[in-house]
Protein backbone atom coordinates (compact mmCIF):
# COMPACT_ATOMS: atom_id res chain seq x y z
CA UNK A 1 0.00 0.00 0.00
CA UNK A 2 1.37 3.28 -0.95
CA UNK A 3 1.02 6.21 1.52
CA UNK A 4 0.43 9.56 0.05
CA UNK A 5 1.11 13.07 1.62
CA UNK A 6 -0.48 16.58 0.07
CA UNK A 7 1.06 19.50 1.44
CA UNK A 8 -1.36 22.42 1.48
CA UNK A 9 -0.81 26.42 1.01
CA UNK A 10 -0.95 27.38 5.07
CA UNK A 11 -2.00 31.19 3.90
CA UNK A 12 -3.71 32.67 0.68
CA UNK A 13 -1.27 33.85 -1.27
CA UNK A 14 1.11 33.34 -4.54
CA UNK A 15 2.90 29.68 -5.08
CA UNK A 16 6.31 29.95 -6.13
CA UNK A 17 8.56 27.06 -6.79
CA UNK A 18 11.67 28.66 -6.79
CA UNK A 19 13.61 30.70 -4.32
CA UNK A 20 13.42 33.83 -6.94
CA UNK A 21 13.93 34.44 -10.74
CA UNK A 22 17.07 33.58 -11.06
CA UNK A 23 17.96 30.48 -9.63
CA UNK A 24 16.35 27.17 -10.15
CA UNK A 25 13.52 25.20 -8.72
CA UNK A 26 12.99 23.38 -5.48
CA UNK A 27 11.74 20.76 -6.72
CA UNK A 28 10.21 18.83 -9.71
CA UNK A 29 7.84 15.63 -10.08
CA UNK A 30 9.99 12.91 -9.90
CA UNK A 31 12.38 14.00 -7.12
CA UNK A 32 13.53 12.74 -3.68
CA UNK A 33 12.98 14.70 -0.91
CA UNK A 34 13.31 14.40 2.79
CA UNK A 35 11.65 15.62 6.20
CA UNK A 36 11.91 19.62 6.17
CA UNK A 37 13.22 19.81 2.52
CA UNK A 38 11.40 23.18 0.98
CA UNK A 39 9.23 22.33 -2.42
CA UNK A 40 8.55 25.92 -2.74
CA UNK A 41 7.21 28.82 -0.93
CA UNK A 42 3.35 31.05 -0.41
CA UNK A 43 4.40 34.42 -0.30
CA UNK A 44 2.08 37.73 0.77
CA UNK A 45 3.14 41.08 1.14
CA UNK A 46 7.09 40.09 0.54
CA UNK A 47 6.37 37.43 3.47
CA UNK A 48 7.01 34.11 2.17
CA UNK A 49 6.24 30.80 4.19
CA UNK A 50 8.37 27.88 3.24
CA UNK A 51 6.07 24.68 2.24
CA UNK A 52 7.93 22.01 3.57
CA UNK A 53 8.09 18.30 2.94
CA UNK A 54 6.59 15.94 5.87
CA UNK A 55 7.88 12.49 5.41
CA UNK A 56 10.82 11.35 2.91
CA UNK A 57 9.44 10.36 -0.59
CA UNK A 58 8.90 11.09 -4.06
CA UNK A 59 7.36 14.01 -5.27
CA UNK A 60 4.27 12.67 -7.85
CA UNK A 61 2.36 16.29 -8.63
CA UNK A 62 2.48 19.42 -8.54
CA UNK A 63 -0.91 20.71 -8.20
CA UNK A 64 -0.03 24.31 -9.08
CA UNK A 65 2.09 26.58 -11.32
CA UNK A 66 4.26 28.88 -10.79
CA UNK A 67 3.36 31.98 -9.37
CA UNK A 68 -0.38 31.09 -9.43
CA UNK A 69 -2.34 32.61 -6.67
CA UNK A 70 -3.35 30.29 -3.66
CA UNK A 71 -5.88 30.12 -1.33
CA UNK A 72 -5.46 29.03 2.35
CA UNK A 73 -5.74 25.00 2.48
CA UNK A 74 -5.59 24.57 -1.54
CA UNK A 75 -3.56 21.78 -2.55
CA UNK A 76 0.12 22.10 -3.63
CA UNK A 77 2.38 19.28 -3.69
CA UNK A 78 1.62 15.16 -3.80
CA UNK A 79 4.65 13.35 -2.21
CA UNK A 80 4.78 9.53 -1.88
CA UNK A 81 6.25 7.76 0.80
CA UNK A 82 9.51 6.16 0.69
CA UNK A 83 9.14 2.47 1.33
CA UNK A 84 10.99 1.67 4.62
CA UNK A 85 10.56 -1.78 4.60
CA UNK A 86 13.22 -3.87 2.61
Amino acid sequence: MTETTTLQSPMPGVFYRRPNPDEDIFAEVGDTVDVGDVVGLVGVMKNFHEIKAEQPGEITEFFVENEVEVEAGQDLVEIEATSSSP
